[in-house]
């Protein structure tokens, strides 16, 4: 039996991967956000895996999620329950901060056949040895929102292009929900020039990710 993987987005970077395999579920959680924030998580929100890609209250509420996760907040390699995950460096450097005081660590996750990629807070274009850790991502979980946060419409486009997933996943962009001044999602629509399709929530397995092109899903919160 092929592996899927059923994705659900919460607002800003926060999204859940709940990968099922022959006998077993494995669920990853990434950036939970306080809600002081002005959106609270699902109570009920657990996890096996749980990764933080920046030390903010809005990327690092590990109190929210239940269960006994195993907690990832940097660089590395890890393998937890058939996951492998991969810590990438990169920088947040966001409104008035040096980047060097910013770190930002981007994951990567193979489940199965597929590969997934969340780039958290980022601030910054990719450089070519970071491209090279995202290469044959299948779903690429990008920040748009920009305003001074993190990368806007123009930089998110660009890492789309060089990236070439086959399905992208805007997310940390404006919601009324949220205190964060961010620039709306389709601000990069149109950026993009890619249809957009929206969805609740998304699930996939290595078959449906046989077309050439990018495409572009809109989860509503869940």
């Amino acid at each position: 039996m092929a592996t899927t993987v059923t994705i659900n987005w919460f607002g800003l970077s926060c999204v859940r991967l709940v990968a099922k395999f022959d006998h077993d579920e494995v669920t990853v959680v990434s950036d939970p956000y306080d809600p002081s924030r002005g959106a609270k998580l699902p109570r009920n929100l657990s996890a096996d895996i749980l990764t933080v890609s920046h030390d903010h209250l809005s990327h690092n509420y590990v109190d929210g999620v239940g269960g006994t996760p195993f907690i990832i907040t940097g660089p590395g390699e890890y393998e937890v329950k058939r996951v492998f995950v991969y810590g990438i460096a990169s920088e947040h450097g966001g409104r008035g901060k040096e980047k060097s005081e910013t770190p930002n660590t981007m994951y990567r996750f193979e489940i199965g056949d597929m590969s997934f990629a969340h780039l958290g807070d980022l601030g910054h274009e990719l450089s070519d040895a970071q491209l090279d850790r995202l290469e044959d991502v299948d779903v690429l979980f990008l920040p748009v929102g920009g305003a001074g946060v993190t990368i806007g419409a123009k930089q998110a486009t660009d890492i789309v292009s060089r990236v070439e997933p086959r399905i992208v996943i805007p997310m940390h962009f404006r919601l009324p929900e949220f205190k964060e001044t961010l620039e709306p999602v389709d601000k990069f629509i149109r950026e993009l020039g890619a249809p957009k399709e929206t969805a609740e929530k998304l699930k996939i397995s290595k078959k449906d990710l046989i077309q050439e092109e990018t495409k572009v899903i809109v989860l509503s919160r869940a």
